[in-house]
C-alpha cells in the first residue's frame, strides 16, 4: 500500500475544540487565496459535522467568505447519503442504484415470515428485518462475504437456537441477493463501498489539483481506511483525526489491542472494544499507519482547555489492567482542574440544577454552553426548566417523531382499532390535539367530553355498534338521560369519520389497505393538519414509503400489531427543530456533540445503561458468532460513547452529573464517571452549589399549611331533601356531605373501569328485583337471571371466573332464605320501593331494597349487601343509621303501597359475602333484647330518630360548620381528601 512515512496524517487532541482548531489551521494554511481556498474539499462525517464546521468558519471569518467545498461521507446508521462530489452523475459505468431502506426492509420482513418455522406477525418481522438489515449492513461494511456463515466452525455448546438463526440466516441471505438482482439494486453499504474504492482509485490516477482533507473520521471500515489511506499520501491533501491519543504510552497503546492475526489460527483478536481509542486504532491499523506517523496539527482556538487535560484524560481512560498504575500518579497527572462533578438525588433534581449551570454561563458576555446527554428525557426536561427565563434552547438531537403530535395521533388510530374502539384508546384519539383544528375544535371537545362521562365505568360492547347501543335510550331510570341524547345527536358525525378504519380492518389482511385507511382518516379528523409542518411533512413521507412497499412487505397483517408497527417505523425518525433557539445554548446529543466544543461541557446522565447504554442484543447473531466472522462485538457502542465523554472532558470548564436514582429505581454510576472519580482521588471537585440552588429554587419563604377546612354556608343554602344514605356520610364526615349535596361534586368513575363493588352491587340489586317482581320466586328463574347478568359484554373474564362461582352460591342461599322464610309465613311486600317522610323539618327519602310482612303483622326492612354489613358498633354510634331511617320512613307512612301497616319489628342485612364456609348470611344490628351491646329491637327507630334530630338541627337546620373528619371505624374512599387538602393538616397538633 506503499510507504507509511509519505503519509501527511494529524491529530487535534480532545482538549482542543475540534472545530475551530480545524478551521483555524485551514485559513492559515489556505486563508490566504480566497479562490483556492473555495476550490477546496473537506471531507467530513457526517452532514451535523459540516453544520460544525460551518459555524467555525462564520465564528473565525468575522466577515464574508467562500467555503471549501465540505463533503459529508455519509452517516449510514443516520440514513446520511454520500456527498455528491463523490457520487457524480452521468458517468459512463454508473454505479447500480441502492434500494430504498423501506423497500429493503419490507422485503427482508416478507422473507423472515415466509422462513419463520413459527408464525409471525407484521410487527415482530418488521423488527427481525431492520436486525436482519443492520447484520448484513455490517458484514458488507467489513468486507466480509455471505458464503462465511458457512464456513464456521461452530461450538457444541453453542444453544439450539443460535444454531437455528443462523440456518435462517443462511437461507435469507441467500435469497436476498436474487431480490436485488430482481430490482436491478444493491445495498447502500455495498454502494458506498464501491463509491469510496471508485474515489480512491480516481484520485491515484488523477488526484485533484486543490487541496483535500478529511477530518474528524473515525470509522474503521476497509473502504473508508482505504480513501483515507489514498488522501494521506496524496500531495496536497490530509488526514486529521480527532482526539486520537498521543499521550498513552506504548505498552497501554498495545494493551487495546493487537490487530495481528495469529500465525497459528490465522484468527484476529477482537481487543479492547470498549476503550475510547479502539475505533481510532483500528483504523490506523487498517491504514497501515501507526501513531508515530501521526504530527500534532499545531492550530488552536480560544476555546481550548489546557493540555494538561489530554494527559489526565488519558490517565483517566487507561485500559482496566493497567488502572493500578493511577496509585503512582503524581498530582498535576491526577488532576481535573476545570471539571466538576454533581450528584444528586433524582432526574428532575438533575435537570434543575442543569439548567441552572446553562443559566449561570449565559452571565458571561460571550461564553457558550452545552449539554451532551443521550438522555433524552433529561434533555427535554432541562429544556423546560430554561423556560422559565425566556431561554429556548433546540435540543439538536430532536425527538422520537412517534413521541409528536402527528406520531402520536397515527399510532392512536392504530390502537384505537385493534382495541376495536375500546374507551380509552377511542377517547385518547377524539381527544387528541389534532383532531379537529380549528374553530370547530371547542364544539367537537364538548361533545367528547360528554362521551367520556357517558364511558365511565364497565366497558361497552366491542367496536362501533358498542357506541351505538351506549347511546340508544333506555327503559327506565336514567340519570344520564339528557346526556345520553345529546351526545347521541353528535355520534353519527364522529362515527363516519371512524367507520372507514373499522371497515379497512375487517376481512382478510392487507396492510397496504390498512395504511392508507389510516391515512385518509388521518388527514379528515385534522383536516390535513396532521400532515402540515417539518413533522407532519416527514410523518407523510413515511407513509407514503410504507405504502408504496407494503407490497413487498408481509402478507399477514394481524390487526392487533398495526399500533406496534406504526410505533417502530415512527420512533426510527428523530424530528429536529428548525434553527432560532439560543445563540449560546445547546443541547446535543452523542451524535451530534462529535466535532463540537463549547466552552463550557455538562455532560449529564452519567448512569449505566444510560451513559454508555447497554448494547442492543442481536437477535441474528450471538456474541460467539459475531467473533468468528470478524464482525465488531455488540461492546463496540461503548467504546463510541467512551470516545464521546473523553471528547466532552476536553473543554475548557466542564460539569458532569448523575442522579442516584433514575425512573425504575436506584441508579449505578456510569463507568467512567467512576473511573474519573478513582483516578482523580482528593482531587475531586464536587458542584454541590448546583444541587443546593436546584433544591432552593422553588421553595418558597414560608409555608402556611391549610387548616381543616370548616365551611359554614347559611341554613337557607342547606339541603333540606336527604337521602337515608347520606345521614351515614354527614354523620361520619360532615365535610364529606358538603362536598357532594352542596357543592355537587361527585367522583366520577374511571374509563373502562373493572366492574367495582359498586357496579356489582347495582347489578345484584337489579336481578333479585327482577325475580322478586315476577312473584315465582323460584331459584331456578333467579339462577339463570344471575347466569345471564354474566353473560354482557361488560364483564371483565376475570371477574366472571372470580366472582361468578361465589355469587351463584349466594343467590342460591338468597332463593333458599326466601323460600324458608315464604314456609313460615314471610311474605314479600315490596322491592326496590321508594319512600319519603317529613321528619325534624327534613324530608328523608330513601329505597328500601325489600319490606316484607311478617307473620306476627309487623314490617321487616332488609337491606342487600355484597360485602359485609355494619357492625353493631357502627349503627350505635351513628355511622351506619340506613336501616334504621327506613325503618323510621315506614313509620310515617312513607312507601307507597304499605300505608297503614305495623310499625316495622325486624331490620336485618342479607350479606352474599362468606361467612364460615359457606356464601350468605343475616346480619341484624339490633336483637329484642339488646344482648351483645345491640340496640333493642322495639327502640331501634326511636334512638335513630333522635340521632337524626340531633343531626338535622346542627348540620341541616343550623349552621354548625361542616368540619373535616377521619373516623377509621368507618369506611372512607378518599373521595374528596384532594379537596379537604388531607395531606397538610391530618396528623398536626391543631386541636
Amino acid at each position: 500500500m506503499g510507504d507509511s512515512s509519505r503519509l501527511t496524517l494529524f491529530n487535534i487532541p480532545a482538549h482542543r475544540s475540534f472545530s475551530d482548531a480545524l478551521v483555524t489551521g485551514i485559513l492559515a494554511q489556505h486563508g490566504g487565496d480566497p479562490i483556492k481556498l473555495a476550490q477546496g474539499m473537506v471531507l467530513l462525517p457526517s452532514n451535523r459535522a459540516i453544520r460544525s464546521i460551518s459555524d467555525a468558519f462564520v465564528r473565525k471569518s468575522g466577515g464574508g467568505l467562500l467555503l471549501p467545498r465540505l463533503v459529508a461521507l455519509g452517516d449510514a446508521e443516520l440514513g446520511e447519503q454520500i456527498g455528491g462530489a463523490l457520487d457524480p452523475l452521468g458517468e459512463q459505468d454508473a454505479i447500480p442504484p441502492s434500494v430504498g431502506m423501506m423497500q429493503r426492509q419490507m422485503i427482508l420482513a416478507r422473507l423472515v415470515q415466509e422462513a419463520s418455522p413459527r408464525p409471525l406477525d407484521v410487527g415482530q418481522s418488521l423488527q427481525l428485518a431492520q436486525a436482519l438489515g443492520s447484520v448484513l449492513d455490517q458484514m458488507q461494511v467489513e468486507r466480509i462475504p455471505v458464503a462465511a456463515l458457512q464456513d464456521l466452525q461452530l461450538s457444541e455448546a453453542l444453544s439450539a437456537h443460535w444454531q437455528r438463526s443462523l440456518n435462517l440466516l443462511s437461507i435469507l441471505l441467500h435469497h436476498w441477493p436474487q431480490e436485488l438482482k430482481r430490482l436491478g439494486c444493491i445495498d447502500l453499504a455495498e454502494r458506498r463501498n464501491r463509491l469510496f474504492d471508485r474515489v480512491a482509485e480516481r484520485w491515484k490516477e488523477n488526484p485533484p489539483g486543490h487541496f483535500v482533507i478529511a477530518a474528524g473520521l473515525s470509522t474503521a471500515a476497509p473502504a473508508i481506511a482505504g480513501l483515507l489511506r489514498r488522501i494521506a499520501i496524496m500531495p496536497n491533501a490530509m488526514v486529521v483525526f480527532a482526539g486520537l491519543d498521543q499521550n498513552m504510552d506504548e505498552d497501554a497503546w498495545k494493551t487495546i489491542g493487537p490487530f495481528e492475526a495469529d500465525p497459528v489460527t490465522g484468527r484476529v483478536p477482537a481487543g479492547h472494544e470498549t476503550h475510547p481509542q479502539f475505533a481510532l486504532k483500528r483504523l490506523l491499523d487498517r491504514m497501515s499507519a501507526t501513531r508515530d506517523d501521526v504530527a500534532q496539527w499545531r492550530w488552536g482556538s480560544e476555546h481550548d482547555a489546557r493540555a494538561v487535560r489530554g494527559r489526565n484524560i488519558s490517565n483517566a481512560m487507561l485500559p482496566p489492567r493497567l488502572t493500578t498504575r493511577w496509585r503512582d500518579l503524581k498530582t498535576a497527572d491526577r488532576s481535573l482542574a476545570g471539571v466538576e462533578a454533581l450528584e444528586v438525588a433524582t432526574p428532575g433534581e438533575e435537570a434543575q440544577a442543569i439548567a441552572i449551570a446553562l443559566r449561570e454561563a449565559l452571565e458571561t458576555e460571550g461564553k457558550t454552553a452545552a449539554l451532551v446527554t443521550p438522555d433524552r428525557q433529561l434533555a427535554v426536561r432541562v429544556s423546560a426548566h430554561l423556560k422559565r427565563w425566556g431561554i429556548e434552547a433546540d435540543d439538536s438531537a430532536g425527538q422520537a417523531l412517534s413521541r409528536l403530535p402527528p406520531g402520536t395521533l397515527l399510532i392512536a388510530m392504530a390502537q384505537a382499532v385493534a382495541e376495536r374502539f375500546a374507551p380509552v384508546a377511542l377517547l385518547a384519539l377524539l381527544k387528541h390535539p389534532l383532531v379537529m383544528r380549528g374553530a370547530d375544535r371547542l364544539p367537537w371537545l364538548e361533545q367528547v367530553r360528554g362521551l367520556d362521562l357517558l364511558l365511565r365505568g364497565p366497558r361497552p360492547q366491542a367496536g362501533l355498534n358498542g357506541i351505538d347501543l351506549l347511546l340508544t335510550p333506555r327503559d327506565g331510570e336514567d340519570r344520564q338521560k339528557d346526556l345520553r341524547t345529546r351526545i347521541a345527536a353528535w355520534w353519527p358525525q364522529a362515527r363516519s369519520l371512524l367507520a372507514p378504519l373499522e371497515a379497512a380492518f375487517t376481512g382478510a389482511p392487507d396492510l397496504s389497505a390498512q395504511l392508507s385507511a389510516v391515512r385518509e382518516q388521518a388527514g379528515l379528523l385534522t383536516r390535513d393538519a396532521v400532515w402540515s409542518g417539518h413533522q407532519g411533512r416527514m410523518a407523510a413521507d413515511l407513509f407514503a414509503e410504507m405504502e408504496a412497499f407494503a407490497g413487498d412487505g408481509p402478507i399477514q397483517a394481524d390487526i392487533r400489531a398495526l399500533p406496534m408497527v406504526l410505533d417502530h417505523m415512527l420512533a426510527g425518525l428523530s424530528v429536529r427543530p428548525p434553527q432560532g433557539g439560543h445563540p449560546r445554548i445547546a443541547i446535543l446529543g452523542l451524535i451530534e456533540a462529535r466535532l463540537m466544543q463549547a466552552d463550557f461541557m455538562i455532560l449529564g446522565g452519567l448512569n449505566e445503561g444510560v451513559w454508555p447504554g447497554m448494547p442492543t442484543p442481536d437477535p441474528w447473531l450471538a456474541p460467539s458468532i459475531r467473533k468468528e466472522l470478524g464482525l465488531p462485538g455488540l461492546e463496540s457502542r461503548i467504546g463510541l460513547a467512551a470516545h464521546d465523554f473523553a471528547s466532552g472532558l476536553g473543554a475548557p470548564q466542564v460539569l458532569i452529573t448523575r442522579a442516584r436514582r433514575g425512573a425504575g429505581g436506584p441508579a449505578v454510576a456510569s463507568r467512567f464517571w467512576l473511573r474519573l472519580k478513582a483516578m482523580a482521588g482528593p482531587q475531586w471537585k464536587s458542584a454541590d452549589r448546583y444541587a443546593e440552588l436546584a433544591r432552593n429554587i422553588d421553595r418558597p419563604n414560608f409555608v402556611r399549611p391549610a387548616e381543616r377546612p370548616r365551611p359554614a354556608p347559611p341554613a337557607s343554602i342547606r339541603p333540606k331533601l336527604v337521602p337515608v344514605t347520606d345521614v351515614d356520610r354527614l354523620k361520619a364526615d360532615p365535610y364529606a356531605f358538603y362536598a357532594r349535596r352542596i357543592l355537587r361534586l361527585s367522583r366520577l368513575d374511571p374509563v373502562d373501569a373493572d366492574a367495582g363493588p359498586a357496579w356489582r352491587g347495582t347489578a345484584v340489586h337489579e336481578i333479585l328485583q327482577r325475580w322478586a317482581e315476577t312473584a315465582t320466586l323460584e331459584p331456578a328463574d333467579l339462577e339463570s337471571r344471575a347466569k345471564a347478568m354474566f353473560e354482557r359484554p361488560e364483564v371483565h373474564p376475570l371477574l366472571r371466573a372470580l366472582w361468578q362461582p361465589r355469587l351463584m352460591e349466594a343467590i342460591r342461599w338468597i332463593a333458599s332464605g326466601v323460600a324458608r322464610d315464604k314456609a313460615e309465613g314471610r311474605t314479600i311486600l315490596a322491592v326496590e320501593s321508594e319512600g319519603r317522610a317529613e321528619i325534624g323539618g327534613i324530608t328523608l327519602t330513601g329505597k328500601a331494597d325489600r319490606i316484607d310482612h311478617m307473620p306476627d303483622g309487623t314490617l321487616a326492612i332488609v337491606d342487600y349487601k355484597t360485602g359485609k354489613p355494619p357492625s353493631a358498633k357502627q349503627v350505635r354510634a351513628g355511622f351506619a343509621l340506613q336501616l334504621g331511617l327506613l325503618g323510621l320512613i315506614a313509620e310515617h307512612g312513607g312507601f307507597p303501597g304499605i300505608e297503614g301497616r305495623p310499625v316495622a319489628g325486624c331490620f336485618e342485612y342479607w350479606s352474599l359475602a362468606k361467612k364460615g364456609d359457606a356464601f350468605g348470611y343475616r346480619e341484624s344490628p339490633v336483637d329484642p333484647l339488646g344482648k351483645r351491646d345491640k340496640i333493642v329491637t322495639a327502640e331501634f327507630t326511636t334512638y335513630v330518630h333522635g340521632l337524626f334530630d340531633q343531626i338535622a338541627a346542627d348540620y341541616l337546620n343550623g349552621t354548625t360548620p361542616f368540619e373535616a373528619q377521619v373516623n377509621p371505624e368507618v369506611a372512607n374512599y378518599g373521595d374528596y381528601d384532594q379537596l379537604m387538602r388531607l395531606e397538610e393538616w391530618y396528623g398536626r397538633d391543631d386541636g
